[in-house]
């Protein structure tokens, strides 16, 4: 969604401004002088055309436009287009940028909204802030990857925006800790935001002047703050950085000690944190290469949320083919560099250090990456590798742990979990399933290959391993975001649907029996068919899980005593 260069108001440090990227175009919403900083630092050859969206003519929120243009004029030669609200602001704003900024015309492009066509633009939205800006002051309605968005700009009321606001759309809303006559008080829009929320609204704040006190008085509202871009961190002295290491180990060691949780998250997101500080990078992120699936995601990451890739792409794909530290201090010149991310978000990537880590065999299993080394000269070959062994060296034995957990819950014929894999999910994916007050719905299904005994009997074992191998991975084609598909026992499967009625259940279990049942399999070398029963019900967190496992197999057992290849239900 939206990311913010800043979300201060007038006297801040950083002005309230903020972005998003669609089809490789960036549109800026306000560009005040503070957020010029930060896109001067950022790659703009990445993006085709940059759009600024101006809400109103205050210099915290447009100071920073003519420089801009400046800087895509003489350097990078992107174009620009500006803005305005209306007709009236565009006036205002060609008078700044031609006569007090001394941006030369043929620089940009200045229009009005009314002019603009383009798929991520809705409208204006006319509101009122001070009595000078009378009629001169918007907000906007978006659409950012098929979602509904509103952005107050500055505004002492939410009135105008009422109508554009739908459920589960995004608001992002500016608000201050003082009540004043221009800005929006805390405490006056506490249960206006409530009820925004309860109608699943996601609301952000921004433009705030006191975020302590103002997180003080939303903070049971559902609201968040406007996340803001990670623009790097200040370069300390070796005190401060031995300082924030310390503080990190010990923070692990308490927390270790204390940790009742089953996996490792907790662990590789301190070492992450670790290496980061440890080498004084912007960015570090931890890496899990899963063989099985030819994928390489981040377990842990500072600053970016989680990625998946496939193995064989990005840096870190690089330095587990070499089997080797791979550092690049120009990675837009490596080819290796995956730039999809920072035309995405914005970010620009100055240097890059990958340490891939191993098991106790020496087999390679993850990687430690850090990016943007607080250094103008990068990362060194040397130095930083060294630095790094130690909280590698952990990573590693820590994944290898978790690698054997992973692979204990996991069916090595099929590659599906396997029941104590179902039992993990029960108490980590499906945990708020399972309590009765939480009101949620959840289905299940149970089915079972009919007559495999005599697959085994005429073909053999090793067809019936083939058999037991198409089916599952028919059945785990179906399996969506929400849902989980694991091996019973000998030809047994059952699927968990999250979020999903009895009836989204009977539809799938219909959709794979007539798939299978339609389906050529190779067994060993001979072209078998076969058929499934199954049996659906919806799961009751009043009752044990064990419970609802029978429920659902009672329905599996009718299925089979009425003739096999079929759904029955409760």
């Amino acid at each position: 969604m939206l990311t913010f260069l800043g979300r201060g108001s007038a006297f801040a440090d950083e002005h309230n401004s903020s972005f998003f990227i669609d089809n490789g175009n960036l549109i800026l919403i306000d560009c005040p002088m503070s957020s010029f900083e930060k896109l001067n630092d950022m790659n703009m050859t990445l993006f085709d055309h940059i759009y600024i969206l101006v809400t109103h003519t205050h210099g915290d929120h447009i100071s920073g436009i003519g420089m801009l243009v400046d800087l895509l004029q003489f350097s990078v030669k992107t174009p620009v287009t500006v803005i305005a609200p209306s007709k009236e602001v565009e006036g205002d704003l060609f008078y700044l940028l031609s006569r007090i900024e001394g941006c030369n015309n043929a620089w940009y492009e200045l229009i009005s909204a009314d002019e603009l066509e383009a798929e991520w633009f809705v409208c204006p939205i006319a509101t009122t802030h001070t009595d000078e800006l009378s009629g001169k002051c918007f907000g906007y309605c978006l659409n950012v990857e098929g979602n509904r968005v509103v952005y107050t700009g500055d505004t002492n009321t939410l009135l105008p925006y009422e109508k554009y606001i739908s459920d589960g759309s995004y608001l992002y809303t500016e608000v201050s800790a003082y009540k004043s006559p221009v800005h929006l008080y805390c405490v006056d829009i506490q249960e206006k935001i409530k009820e925004y929320f309860s109608r699943g609204v996601h609301v952000f704040l921004m433009h705030m002047d006191d975020e302590k006190r103002i997180g003080d008085v939303l903070k049971e509202t559902g609201a968040e703050f406007a996340p803001l871009i990670n623009g790097g961190t200040t370069v300390g002295d070796t005190t401060r950085i031995l300082d924030g290491i310390f503080e990190i180990t010990d923070s692990l060691y308490k927390d270790m000690c204390m940790n009742n949780s089953a996996d490792h998250n907790m662990l590789f997101n301190y070492l992450t944190g670790l290496g980061k500080t440890i080498v004084d990078a912007d960015r570090a992120s931890f890496w899990k290469w899963d063989k099985r699936k030819g994928e390489i995601w981040t377990m842990s990451a500072t600053g970016i949320d989680k990625i998946v890739i496939p193995d064989n792409t990005g840096l870190v794909g690089k330095a587990l083919r070499l089997k080797k530290t791979v550092i690049t201090n120009d990675p837009y010149s490596d080819p290796d560099f995956n730039k999809e991310i920072d035309i995405k978000t914005g970010y620009k990537t100055k240097s890059v250090l990958v340490l891939p880590v191993a098991d106790i065999n020496g087999n390679f299993i993850g990687a430690l990456q850090l990016i943007n080394k607080n250094d103008p000269q990068g990362f060194d070959d040397e130095a930083d590798p060294k630095k790094l062994s130690l909280a590698a060296l952990v990573c590693g034995i820590a994944l290898e742990s978790e690698t054997f957990l992973e692979d204990s819950h996991h069916d090595k014929l099929t590659g599906l979990k396997n029941r104590m894999g179902f039992y993990y999910d029960f108490g980590k994916r499906f945990k708020d399933y399972i309590i009765p007050e939480a009101g949620k719905t959840m289905s299940l299904f149970i089915c079972d290959i009919d007559k495999f005994k005599r697959v085994n009997d005429t073909y053999g074992h090793n067809a019936g391993d083939d058999v037991l191998a198409f089916t599952s991975h028919l059945i785990e084609s179906f399996c969506g975001e929400n849902d989980g598909v694991y091996r019973w026992g000998g030809e047994e499967f059952v699927m968990v649907m999250r979020d999903a009625t009895l009836e989204d259940a009977v539809k799938k279990a219909e959709e794979i029996r007539v798939k299978l049942m339609e389906s050529d399999i190779d067994a060993d070398g001979t072209t078998i068919r076969c058929t499934l029963s199954f049996g659906c019900a919806l799961f009751d967190p009043k009752k044990s899980i064990e419970e609802n496992i029978s429920k659902a197999d009672e329905k599996l057992y009718t299925a089979k005593e009425t003739g096999r290849n079929r759904v029955c239900w409760e």
